[in-house]
């Protein structure tokens, strides 16, 4: 095996734009970085909002090793059976026990085993049905590293703080924890205490010019009316935010970093 292996892992790509961002940039970070991984939030890859089977066959031509959902997984009718057989797919693993799929996958990178984690944060999310992510992964951990020390887990939640409080509840047990769905890449990437990697948020791919990828009119003319507008996903200018990851096959992670570029409009 290597000394060190090296994960990317990008933000939650969101429609048309963020999919042309992540295609003409993907494969110059991989070969730049050196990358032996790749991990994508592919939950509003489709329209905005949601994944669909054409969603996740762009994402594995494009040599994403994982793709992690959120908030918006029941955004497209064929993502039940989507769920059912898509081997690099992890929706959150604390939906209710009945819904379709995996909460995390073990998948290869050369002759390592990798676990990717997909968990939804409860605070602000609307989402009344859901478990404790706290408590799931507790749950989750014996299965998790009797089969792998590295363990990469994506929280897709609103706050800060519930995701800082999850990362300290699996520090040393994880290789690392990352932030989606906040769509706003934050400055805090560093290793915790007893050696987990951390990022509150990885960022958004999509339109830079936008608010949060969606056509700025819409959004400032809900916040002045009160009254719902459709959201459209915005075009033009795009940005590709992320994080790279360098770790040890026993797990322990050895350094984090943000990632960012910006690309013209097509």
């Amino acid at each position: 095996m290597k000394e060190s292996y090296k994960a990317l892992i990008i933000g939650d790509v969101v429609g048309d734009c963020g999919r042309r961002a992540l295609e003409n940039s993907l494969a110059d970070l991989q070969w730049e970085y050196g990358v032996d991984f790749t991990v994508v939030n592919g939950e509003n890859i489709s329209g905005g909002k949601g994944l669909s089977r054409r969603g996740y066959n762009f994402l594995c031509d494009l040599g994403v090793d994982a793709v992690t959902l959120g908030n918006h997984i029941w955004g497209h009718k064929d993502i039940s059976q989507l769920l059912l057989h898509a081997e690099k797919l992890c929706r959150p693993a604390n939906l209710p026990p009945a819904a379709p799929g995996r909460g995390w996958q073990l998948l290869p990178c050369g002759e390592l085993k990798i676990a990717v984690v997909n968990l939804l944060g409860r605070v602000y999310m609307n989402m009344p049905a859901l478990d404790c992510p706290f408590r799931t992964m507790q749950e989750l951990l014996p299965e998790i590293q009797a089969q792998t020390p590295v363990i990469l887990v994506d929280f897709h939640a609103e706050t800060t703080s519930e995701k800082l409080a999850l990362a300290n509840f699996l520090d040393g047990r994880v290789t690392a924890v990352w932030g989606t769905h906040t769509h706003v890449q934050t400055n805090d990437a560093r290793l915790l205490p007893r050696g987990t990697a951390y990022l509150s948020d990885a960022g958004m791919t999509g339109a830079r010019d936008s608010v949060l990828g969606v056509e700025t009119e819409g959004v400032v003319a809900r916040y002045l009316s009160g009254r719902p507008t459709p959201f459209v996903v915005a075009k033009g200018a795009a940005q590709v935010n992320g994080l790279l990851l360098e770790f040890a096959a026993d797990g322990r992670a050895l350094n984090i970093q943000t990632v960012k570029r910006e690309l013209p409009g097509n």
